[in-house]
């Protein structure tokens, strides 16, 4: 008997180290945190996605693990929400909505979308399996971010010249005034880094950072303008534009502050089992990918 109890322990501590070994031996594409970085699966984040009013889906715009996740987050809330759930992107200018639209209602073609507005140089690898989705679905697909003419504007002449812009033109925008906290840490550390790009010319690192916040605004308006109680809002967009529930979330909060947003932040790491201390709070969520990882472009 002894000897008999003595062999299964053995047996069952071989299972283990196998076990052991096998798991530091996987190479997985990418690790889910949560705000205090430990550990969580996909399945908890989808929970939490569920109930919220929105979610902001901070990718690296190069990265493909993002957009592969991002697709499957996108059917499987749904799954879920069904005719409840309403997408929306940075990577599409609000002047773009009625063309889009068209697409994802079946009335142009894949070709006549990418004549016409402005895609990005990833829309069909990265982007274009998000509007498919849409238009299979029948869902409502919002282009969010602003106009790039009108970025470069403030980028230029300050935020002032968007007065210029006719009633027509502010459509495509946030409503104006827009305020813009230059002290907060993501627009402070634009500025102190130049600007992100550094200035150059006429456009100060003042302007550059407030167009990226004008940018923030707008596609706060839309994700709001097309949100009602009872729906979930999927907005696409790059991480910088919702870490550490600046940018986006900042303006959304100053619309409505009882929102329920939930946020993913996209990292590249050395060893994603590893993320730094640095990431912790940075969102609801923190996907950590390998350094390594083939890009898109």
């Amino acid at each position: 008997m002894c000897k008999s109890l003595s062999y299964l322990a053995k047996f069952f501590l071989c299972i283990v180290l196998l076990s052991s070994t096998a798991w530091h031996s996987d190479r997985p594409a990418y690790r889910l945190y949560d705000a205090q970085l430990k550990t969580v699966s996909y399945e908890q984040m989808l929970d939490q996605m569920a109930q919220a009013d929105v979610v902001l889906f901070g990718e690296q715009h190069d990265n493909p693990i993002c957009h592969w996740l991002e697709l499957q987050v996108t059917k499987d809330l749904y799954n879920r929400k069904k005719e409840r759930l309403v997408l929306g992107a940075e990577m599409f200018e609000a002047d773009n909505q009625t063309v889009l639209s068209e697409y994802t209602t079946g009335i142009i073609t894949a070709k006549q979308l990418e004549t016409e507005a402005k895609i990005w140089q990833n829309f069909k690898t990265d982007y274009k399996p998000l509007l498919d989705f849409a238009q299979r679905m029948r869902m409502p697909f919002v282009a969010t971010n602003i106009p790039r003419r009108y970025a470069s504007l403030v980028a230029k002449s300050g935020l002032e010249a968007l007065g210029q812009l006719s009633a027509e033109a502010q459509k495509n925008i946030a409503p104006l005034p827009i305020s813009v906290d230059l002290t907060l840490p993501s627009y402070a550390e634009m500025m102190n880094m130049g600007g992100m790009h550094g200035s150059s010319g006429s456009m100060s690192a003042e302007n550059i950072t407030k167009a990226q916040a004008v940018k923030d605004a707008t596609m706060a308006h839309f994700i709001y303008k097309n949100w009602e109680t009872g729906k979930l809002f999927l907005h696409y967009n790059g991480s910088y534009h919702s870490k550490n529930y600046e940018g986006i979330v900042w303006y959304l909060k100053k619309q409505n502050p009882k929102l329920k947003i939930v946020t993913v932040h996209s990292i590249e790491a050395e060893d994603i089992t590893q993320p730094t201390s640095k990431e912790k709070g940075s969102a609801d969520f923190v996907l950590a990918i390998p350094a390594d990882m083939t890009k898109t472009y």
